[in-house]
Order: C-alpha cells, then sequence, then structure tokens
C-alpha cells in the first residue's frame, strides 16, 4: 500500500506513534488508509451541510474497511464574492485548492481519496490536484440546492433571479418590498445553486468523466437519496484503493475529456467548464486545444435547457433520468461518447448510459427534436479572439445569433456596472468590457452582474457583451467572454473605441471588430501598455504566472 511509507517497518515507529495519538488502533494499520476531502465550510451554501456529509462518508469507510482521515480545503462562494474585489479571489482559489491537496495527499501518503466539494473552483481544483498525485480517487458531491419560489410569479427562482431583480428594482419595475421578497425566498437552502450553473455543470461532467458515481451532478443536496449516494461512495472508495487499477489519469485521458465535452454540448452547460477541462488536459499531459471542442459542439445535438436559458431546474433533470439519461440519449447516436471508457462505479459509461432510459422528454428531448442541432457551448474566432472566445450558445436568444452593433466599451467590471445601471447602455450597444482577464484582472473575474442588470433593464434581446473575463453559470443572452489574447496580452480588444461596429456571428464561430489592418495598425502604433492593476498578496505572483484563457487559464 502507499500507505506503507508511513507505517510500515521499524524505522516508522515514530510515525505510528503520532497515527496512534490521532486515535489509529495498532489493527487498523495493515488496512487502506483513505484521505476524506472536504470543502466544508459556514460561509457557502453548497458547502454548510458538509460537515454532516463528511461524517456519514467516514462511517463508511470504516465499514467497508478503510481508516479515513478528514481534511478540509479552501471554498470562495462565487455568488458572495460577486461584483466587488473578493471575485478577483475565485479563479485563482482553483489553485490554491489544487496545492494544499496536492500537499495533503503527498506528505501523507493516502492509499486513495474521496473528495466532497460542491462550488465552481472547488470541484476542479480537486480534479487537478487528483491529477498530480493519481492515486484512487471518487468525486462525491454535496448536491444542488432546491429551486426557490417567486413571490410575484410563483415560478421557480434561484440566485440569478436575485441579481435580474436588481436592475428591475433601479429602473423601477418591482418595489424595494418585492426586491426583499425575491431575496428572501429565491435560495431555500443548502446545496449549490439550484440551476446549470458552473457548480452543478462540473459536478455533472464529473460523471462523464468517470470520477463519480452516477446521481452525483443531480440528486438534490436534502434528498434522502443523496445520503444512499454518499454511503455508497464511502464504500466504493475503500474497493478502488483495494483494486488499485484505476486511478484519475485513466479516466482524464482524451476519450475522457471528449465525453465530458460531449455532455457538456448536449446539457447548455457553463461556459467555464471549457476553462476548468483544458486545465484538466495540460495537467494530465493531453494536447487538447478549443479546435477539439468546436468540433464536438458541431457534431452534438443540444437536447438539455435548464436555468438560466430556461425555467427547468436540476430537480427537473434529475426528474427525467440525471446525467445518465442524458448519455443514454447521446448515445442513440452511434460515435458521439466513447461507451467503452470504465468509470469508478465498476461499470462503463455505455453500461451506466444503458440503465438510465429518459424519463421525461420534455426536459431531455429527442435527438431528432433537439433544441439546436450542436452543442450548448459554441468556439468563436476572428480579428477580436484571434486565439478564441467562448460563449454559451444555450442561452443566446435566437435573435441575437447574430448582431451587429456599436461598442460601447469599459476598462472594469465595476465601471460597466455603474454605466449600465446609470441608463449609458442602449438598444443596439455591443458592451465591451476588458481588463479582466486572468492577468489583466487579475484573476479573471466572474461577471454575472453586468449581463443580469442588461436582462434586468429589458435590453436582452438588443444588447450584447464581450470582455475577456469570464461570466457566472448563471449567466445567458449573448455574452461572449474568454476572449483571447487579453486587453493585459495586448489583444485587439484592448485598442476597441466607442462607436467600432463588432459583428457577432455565432452560427459561423464568428467575432470581428469592422477594422482596416491598417487602422488597427495605426492604434497599436499609439497605444500603450495596458496599464497593471496595483494588487498586493498572492495574486501579484498569480498575475506574472497565469496564462491564456485559451489554454485553461494555468499557471506557468
Amino acid at each position: 500500500m502507499n500507505s506503507d511509507q508511513i507505517k510500515a517497518g521499524y524505522q516508522r515507529a515514530p510515525h505510528r506513534s503520532l497515527l496512534m495519538a490521532t486515535g489509529v488502533k495498532r489493527e487498523e494499520l495493515g488496512k487502506p488508509f483513505i484521505a476524506v476531502c472536504s470543502s466544508y465550510t459556514d460561509i457557502v451554501p453548497g458547502h454548510c451541510h458538509l460537515r454532516a456529509v463528511n461524517e456519514l462518508v467516514k462511517e463508511a469507510i470504516r465499514e467497508a474497511g478503510g481508516v479515513p482521515f478528514e481534511f478540509d480545503t479552501i471554498a470562495v462562494c462565487d455568488g458572495i464574492a460577486m461584483g466587488h474585489q473578493g471575485m478577483k479571489m475565485s479563479l485563482p482559489s482553483r489553485e490554491l485548492i489544487a496545492d494544499s491537496v496536492e500537499t495533503m495527499l503527498r506528505a501523507h501518503c493516502f492509499d486513495g481519496v474521496i473528495c466532497i466539494p460542491n462550488c465552481d473552483k472547488i470541484v476542479p481544483g480537486m480534479i487537478l490536484a487528483a491529477l498530480r498525485v493519481n492515486i484512487p480517487t471518487l468525486f462525491v458531491s454535496g448536491g444542488p440546492m432546491l429551486p426557490g419560489k417567486h413571490p410575484l410569479t410563483g415560478k421557480d427562482s434561484d440566485l440569478n433571479t436575485v441579481f435580474e431583480a436588481v436592475a428591475e428594482y433601479k429602473n423601477e419595475k418591482i418595489t424595494a418590498e418585492q426586491l426583499a421578497a425575491i431575496e428572501e425566498t429565491s435560495c431555500p437552502g443548502c446545496g449549490s445553486c439550484s440551476g446549470m450553473f458552473t457548480a452543478n455543470s462540473m459536478n455533472c461532467l464529473c460523471e462523464a468523466l468517470g470520477l463519480a458515481l452516477p446521481g452525483n451532478g443531480t440528486i438534490p443536496a436534502v434528498d434522502p437519496r443523496r445520503k444512499e449516494l454518499w454511503r455508497q461512495a464511502g464504500k466504493r472508495i475503500v474497493e478502488l484503493t483495494r483494486e488499485g487499477s484505476l486511478r484519475p489519469r485513466d479516466l482524464v485521458d482524451e476519450a475522457g475529456i471528449d465525453n465530458a465535452f460531449t455532455l457538456d454540448m448536449a446539457m447548455g452547460g457553463s461556459s467555464n467548464t471549457v476553462l476548468h477541462v483544458l486545465a484538466f488536459a495540460h495537467e494530465a499531459g493531453v494536447n487538447y486545444d478549443l479546435k477539439r471542442i468546436d468540433a464536438i459542439s458541431k457534431r452534438t445535438a443540444h437536447v438539455c435547457k435548464l436555468a438560466p436559458s430556461c425555467g427547468y431546474h436540476m430537480t427537473d433533470l434529475d426528474r427525467a433520468g440525471g446525467v445518465s439519461a442524458i448519455l443514454h440519449r447521446i448515445a442513440e447516436k452511434p460515435g458521439l461518447l466513447k461507451l467503452e471508457k470504465r468509470t469508478v462505479s465498476g461499470k462503463t459509461l455505455g453500461e451506466i448510459a444503458a440503465e438510465h432510459p429518459v424519463l421525461d422528454e420534455t426536459i431531455i428531448r429527442p435527438y431528432d427534436n433537439p433544441y439546436s442541432p450542436d452543442g450548448g457551448l459554441s468556439v468563436l474566432h476572428g480579428n477580436l479572439a484571434e486565439q478564441g472566445a467562448i460563449v454559451k450558445r444555450a442561452g443566446v436568444y435566437a435573435s441575437m445569433l447574430d448582431f451587429t452593433g456599436k461598442a460601447i466599451c469599459f476598462n472594469s467590471q465595476e465601471e460597466a456596472c455603474e454605466g449600465i445601471l446609470a441608463g449609458k447602455v442602449q438598444a443596439g450597444h455591443v458592451v465591451v468590457i476588458r481588463g479582466e482577464g486572468p492577468k489583466g484582472g487579475p484573476g479573471m473575474q466572474e461577471m454575472l452582474a453586468p449581463t443580469a442588470y442588461i436582462i434586468g433593464a429589458g435590453l436582452g434581446e438588443k444588447v450584447a457583451l464581450i470582455t475577456d473575463g469570464r461570466f457566472s453559470g448563471a449567466t445567458h443572452g449573448a455574452c461572449i467572454g474568454h476572449v483571447s489574447p487579453e486587453a493585459a496580452e495586448g489583444g485587439l480588444i484592448g485598442l476597441v473605441q466607442d462607436g467600432d461596429t463588432i459583428h457577432i456571428d455565432i452560427p459561423h464561430n464568428s467575432l470581428t471588430v469592422a477594422l482596416s489592418e491598417a487602422e488597427i495598425a495605426a492604434r497599436r502604433a499609439v497605444a500603450q501598455p495596458w496599464p497593471a492593476r496595483p494588487v498586493t498578496g498572492w495574486l501579484r505572483r498569480y498575475a506574472k504566472l497565469v496564462g491564456n484563457a485559451s489554454t485553461g487559464a494555468t499557471l506557468q
């Protein structure tokens, strides 16, 4: 066992003494040592219930013959960090999580690890660490939040509802009392936010990658079936450790990543998934780029649409059969999935798909009647995005798929929010937010506030937005992010001026500004280097080391 490095032989007597100080019995030294890596914290609704989950999982590990050791890592709530300087810490936290989890796993020579995350950055951070250490690993999330109930319409609501309500209040469409009622009812309890936002997108992709058991992405946090899933996961990680033959790098290879993006396109996941899965490829040594993602998008129909793109939520997908049922639907068209790929369940992806038919075709549409014949995410290129940009096509209004407008430029998210709420953005504008990329931000802020303000102002079908930053999984509308190269790297987005004509053609994967080569050269000749924002602490290191969004914003 890997843990023999800290417990076997006379030279390890001091190590055994320390282990016994923690409560380990001598008779337990021959059992597998299992790390229980959680992201429990009181301030994140996706994680505030994980202390109890940890105990349940540890109990299951003991019953299966393993010895559990719990440790927690940090977690940023993107919703609470949104719209202020705290959001600069969100994407960088992925690297801190990866480093800290790797540190714990390597230093203590665990035989296996069960990861209990829930929200964005935590899931990918833990996956990056698992790929580095490459011991048997199983992911089981805390589960999604139930949707709320809108006090005015009676429809399901979520966090995005509250952000949009801010603009509705600003534009005098609702009262302060109504805003308060919306904020009190839209996030009814623990779990990752209830739509197909980034956290739930990543937890679903864990199933397609084979890192998680069926149900990981969709069973609600408060559902009794989630408790059974946690117990199953605790027992299964001990079995995986004893088997020893299935490790993260066996799962996250080219075929596994293809499966993840195929699911992503079919379910219309968050654009942030591109950033994270490209980082997995980088960590696993897999040569994977935006062109391959675009090819998958073009051959994969979009068959499942959830909030923020419509009124359905994760509970609806769970009722329809969950991720496994989407895989079942995709598998109806041969060649889209690598069905022979193994999973931590002990079954292949094809076996799982075959066992889970679609239970509600209003949620998971027939393959011959999709929302669109290609995927929920699209990759754009053009003079504004020479290295690519990402749009969640699933959330774009049909009238905005091909849009031409006049640029109105802002050099930060905060400046853009002020401008939108002040009425500076009008129908026919393309809002340009630059200086928010991985280096320029630094930290590549997630921008739900400006996009929600546009929707809340009634401009969702009249205004587009492009940025070298990124969006929340809750964002919808004609919002294009990850524009690369970013302004801080000398990208053309930094040279765009108010009034320039920008053309967005999503069906033809194009993002351009109507400037001649001569005009671009002239602007470059007089342009000053993009001003670096004054930052302190570890963000200074991050800004120096972080790479381009088109390759996953990994540290170089």
